[in-house]
């Protein structure tokens, strides 16, 4: 494992827990608007922490906090993810995974063995608009594999998409919407301006509160939940 960071408390990274979050180095997007370029960027990275390390603070935190967030960049990028995880688990701590849903296999894997509870999954843009948002002209067959082993599955999980101006147009959060049509809760996330991975980005401009209400009462036509955050 490749861990660039840990916030060792955290109340709103995993639903009505509290929680540690490690985030691991490496993503396979490279989207404009990402807030975490010290994590995609390899040139970026910082030295990875010592996993013994890791271990060591959460054993001191047992009892103390109910979960472990695993995010990153792409955390299941990470070849030994599974071993890593399955440490935690025997820590008795619930675990939380936040993907990009790159890598179905492996979600289809973490959930066969009941090694996570919850998952987060990023739904960058429409199907179809995903090399304009990513940087990556990937097939959209992975993530519609994992969308729908997510919503398959017997654990709790939420979609999420960062609307930006310039690579979001309002049209498409019905279209994003309907790649995931009946699943439980989708979160539509406000855009901070602030350091980006494309420094151009860095200054955009986030959708105004209407065009953000407007844009959840199109999902809602076919999500059972959508909120704004």
């Amino acid at each position: 494992m490749l861990i660039g960071g840990i916030q060792k408390f955290s109340l709103i990274n995993y639903p009505k827990k509290a929680a540690a979050v490690i985030f691991t180095q490496g993503c396979s997007f490279f989207c404009h608007y990402c807030h975490n370029p010290e994590l995609v960027l390899k040139d970026e990275f910082n030295t990875p922490l010592n996993i013994e390390d890791i271990f060591s603070f959460l054993l001191t935190r047992q009892g103390k906090l109910d979960a472990v967030v695993i995010s990153g960049g792409e955390p299941t990028l990470q070849k030994n993810l599974i071993d890593f995880i399955k440490r935690v688990k025997k820590l008795n701590f619930l675990v939380k995974l936040d993907t990009n849903g790159v890598n179905p296999k492996i979600i289809k894997d973490l959930i066969s063995q009941n090694l996570i509870d919850y998952i987060a999954m990023d739904l960058k843009a429409p199907l179809d608009k995903y090399p304009k948002v990513t940087n990556v002209d990937l097939s959209s067959k992975r993530i519609e594999e994992s969308i729908k082993i997510i919503m398959s599955s017997n654990i709790d999980y939420e979609f999420r998409s960062t609307l930006v101006k310039n690579l979001h147009e309002k049209e498409d959060i019905e279209e994003m919407a309907k790649s995931i049509k009946d699943a439980k809760l989708y979160i539509l996330q406000e855009f901070v301006p602030k350091v980006t991975l494309n420094p151009a980005y860095s200054k955009e401009t986030a959708f105004s509160d209407e065009d953000m209400l407007n844009m959840q009462n199109k999902a809602l036509r076919h999500v059972k939940k959508c909120f704004i955050r």
